[in-house]
């Protein structure tokens, strides 16, 4: 369309009608607002909604941080899930170390969305917060008794047919992997008794380096070990559904020195359990050790060391036989999950029958002394060397003499040269026959 010279408003036309508009604007919001109830306005705003959510094909799952005063354990678990899926398209992210742990926490800041597939189906999430003022009782230096508190929710929307799948499936595997992710990044902690302490226990990081691959154990034993872990931290429901509590019990014997300690710290690296050293000595009466052990967690392994030498004193013990059997097999025994206990001693032949029938000792493990092959482990740990002329010499001393993985690790420690240190162990055996 042309337009004239002549047909052009003015500049100051434009502005006025622009100005009458705007008034006219605020005076209908304002007579809207005076003649038309509160009632009524909210009424419609909800109603607009309702037909916008009814024509929507998305829904929404609000999912609360928590339930009154309870944490909501899936928002925790999918603040979890979502940190591993941060994307370089995510612009802002948290980042948290917690007290005691040595890897820092990744999780999703407030109102960035991500996307997530789940067979083949999008979702897409958010973090929501918002301020709410909060009525609470008067305290000294608040005259007002108000205090300012946060509220924070995930937000998760998806079409509206897979609903059935995301409370089915989805949500229940961000749960699982929630769990997962956990587990792998928790710093294993040992636990020692601590009168001083809320639950008797205080806590240090175990940062002890032994796992499976570097232990000089038997390979067949070693094997069976994990193949043993592994089924029983996967049999939840085997255990609940024939009605026993889900724990295992081990007992470790061998001469000092053939690796007892060390394959208890490969055992906790590997399943990322927390252990609890129990020595009986330091407890003080049966009451104590039922508190000691209610108090250790879930997902752990609990070693009471040298059980031959624990009730030695008789009637004048301060903690019984009978006491500790009472929560092995009573029903203290089912307060917590996935616990291993480990008993060990350097004379099984002293131990009390009742203790290694099964149920309490479900299996039994020789740490004996070096042999050739838990010696080529020791010196790829020690040397890197897989292969070496003297390891001909050593094999046949080691056929001939006891000596422990202890007593190996320590002459191979003296030098870094293969061959000096495979010398003198060489010497070090020859002197024992």
């Amino acid at each position: 369309m042309w337009f004239s010279q002549e047909n052009i408003p003015s500049s100051k036309t434009v502005l006025s009608v622009a100005a009458s508009l705007t008034a006219s604007a605020v005076l209908f919001r304002t007579i809207a607002n005076d003649l038309v109830p509160e009632v009524l306005t909210d009424y419609l705003c909800s109603s607009f909604k309702n037909m916008s959510n009814r024509l929507s094909s998305q829904i929404t799952v609000v999912i609360e941080e928590f339930d009154g005063l309870t944490a909501n354990q899936m928002f925790y678990a999918a603040n979890v899930y979502l940190g591993s899926k941060l994307s370089p398209s995510v612009q802002r992210i948290k980042v948290h170390k917690p007290e005691k742990e040595k890897q820092l926490d990744v999780s999703i800041d407030k109102n960035q969305e991500l996307v997530d597939l789940f067979s083949g189906v999008k979702f897409k999430w958010v973090l929501v917060s918002s301020r709410v003022q909060k009525s609470v009782p008067h305290k000294k230096g608040n005259s007002n008794g108000i205090s300012r508190e946060e509220i924070r929710y995930l937000e998760v929307t998806f079409n509206k047919k897979h609903r059935d799948m995301v409370l089915k499936s989805y949500l229940p595997y961000v749960l699982q992997k929630a769990q997962k992710i956990r587990e792998n990044k928790k710093a294993v902690k040992l636990h020692t008794i601590d009168y001083n302490g809320t639950d008797y226990w205080g806590s240090i990081n175990l940062d002890h380096p032994a796992t499976f691959d570097t232990m000089a154990m038997d390979p067949v034993m070693k094997k069976e070990l994990i193949e043993d872990l592994d089924r029983f931290v996967s049999r939840k429901e085997y255990y609940r559904r024939i009605g026993k509590a889900w724990k295992r019990g081990y007992l470790l014997y061998g001469p000092p020195g053939s690796g007892k300690s060390s394959l208890i710290a490969a055992m906790a690296n590997y399943l990322k359990f927390d252990v609890y050293d129990l020595d009986l000595k330091d407890v003080q009466c049966n009451s104590d050790l039922r508190r000691l052990l209610i108090g250790t967690g879930s997902r752990s392994i609990i070693v009471i060391e040298d059980i031959d030498s624990s009730f030695e004193s008789g009637e004048d013990d301060k903690v019984t036989l009978s006491g500790l059997l009472n929560f092995i097999d009573g029903l203290w025994s089912s307060c917590g999950d996935e616990r291993i206990i480990v008993f060990t001693t350097n004379h099984n032949d002293r131990i009390d029958p009742v203790l290694i029938r099964p149920g309490r000792m479900d299996m039994q493990l020789h740490m004996s002394y070096c042999t050739f092959s838990g010696f080529k482990t020791l010196a790829f740990n020690y040397l890197q060397i897989q292969e070496h002329p003297l390891f001909i010499d050593i094999e046949y001393l080691l056929e001939k003499v006891q000596a422990t993985p202890a007593e190996v690790s320590g002459e191979l420690m003296k030098s870094q040269d293969a061959d000096v240190s495979l010398q003198a162990l060489i010497k070090f055996l020859q002197n024992r026959t």
